[in-house]
């Protein structure tokens, strides 16, 4: 009874749009409808995948730029996905990458989707994103720190460009670029603009900008859907929580709690009405593993895409709020499906991964 009341309540706060704030719709008549987003999920296969990025790369500029991007690398490791079974991946892109060298940029770009479709994997990717360091900068990244989890990762526009709107020029160059150049390229499954909006204590200032991405995305109108993950019920996330669920063609979401509490989850934002893109997951230590939350996710109909491939520079074997100075080995891997070498974690996860992705999906919504 508590879980059905709760499910109401929050559906009443997240789904009610006060006439304020439908003003914030951006192009509502280029939204998908439900119809059409569930048409476009009923073609897809189940959806299962890890965020991406090789285990030489810190950070989403040290995977992007010239200099280092690794093909081979990649190749090996989007090797290991199509070995479990996985069909997508979440890779983070940024803006300073492509600012340095466009061109370059969206050739690296093509390069990367080359080698994921050898693999029969189709990416979603992500624009901008709150989480982590504030200043990113071109050039040699930083190493790695010793069992700190994420030392590396950079914000993408970054604290304070992201609220400098003398920023904001560039960055329509960056998304409309890119958008347009890939607008119509099979191999991408969909476009995440922002990651974890209002993260690292922005909370709604981030609004101004995430609204003018959401405009530059609809000026383009690609072919593939826009979606911007839900991660945060609190109070103060209420407005960024409607903006994003209305603006998005399909419903993406984070949540990293037991199968139970992300049930609970699941049910209310099914009340919108559209497919549910799980575009984080799996955390150890939170009880939310392959094991209790995969064959839930498949049950529903959920496309499951967990946090962490590989153990590398990005260190997120180790938990967010329980660093290891010594860079000893964590008692539970927090994130992360395989060793650096390839060799699995937990083999009783990548056997249950492969035999899911092999199973047949029983039923669509």
């Amino acid at each position: 009874m508590k879980s059905k009341l709760f499910i109401f309540l929050i559906a009443a706060f997240l789904l009610q749009v006060p006439v304020a704030f439908s003003q914030q719709i951006i192009a509502p008549e280029k939204v998908w409808s439900a119809e059409k987003a569930h048409e476009w999920y009923a073609k897809q296969p189940w959806l299962v995948g890890s965020d991406y990025i090789p285990a030489n790369a810190i950070n989403q500029l040290e995977m992007w730029q010239a200099e280092t991007f690794d093909p081979k690398r990649i190749d090996k490791e989007l090797g290991w996905a199509e070995g479990l079974g996985m069909n997508t991946a979440r890779v983070y892109l940024h803006s300073l990458a492509y600012k340095a060298d466009p061109a370059g940029f969206k050739s690296r770009m093509d390069q990367f989707l080359k080698i994921a479709d050898k693999h029969k994997i189709r990416p979603v990717l992500v624009f901008f994103d709150d989480c982590w360091n504030k200043i990113p900068a071109i050039g040699k990244q930083p190493a790695k720190k010793p069992g700190v989890h994420n030392s590396g990762w950079m914000q993408d526009p970054g604290d304070p460009a992201y609220k400098e709107q003398s920023n904001y020029a560039a960055l329509e160059v960056y998304v409309k670029d890119v958008l347009r150049t890939f607008s119509k390229d099979k191999r991408i499954l969909l476009w995440d603009l922002y990651n974890e909006p209002g993260n690292s204590g922005k909370l709604g200032t981030t609004m101004p900008l995430l609204a003018k991405v959401v405009s530059w995305a609809r000026e383009v109108n690609p072919e593939q859907p826009l979606t911007m993950g839900l991660w945060s019920w609190g109070e103060n996330f209420a407005e960024l929580n409607r903006f994003q669920l209305m603006n998005s063609d399909v419903v993406s979401y984070h949540c990293y709690d037991d199968p139970g509490r992300h049930l609970r989850t699941i049910e209310l934002l099914k009340l919108h009405g559209k497919p549910l893109i799980c575009t984080e997951y799996m955390a150890r230590t939170r009880n939310s593993t392959f094991i209790n939350t995969l064959p839930m996710l498949k049950k529903e109909n959920v496309a499951a895409i967990n946090w962490g491939f590989v153990d590398g520079k990005t260190n997120t074997k180790y938990a967010w709020d329980t660093p290891l100075p010594d860079g000893s080995e964590p008692k539970l891997w927090f994130h992360d499906i395989f060793n650096a070498d390839g060799t699995p974690y937990k083999k009783e996860e990548t056997d249950l991964i492969r035999k899911l992705t092999q199973e047949k999906l029983v039923s669509k919504e």
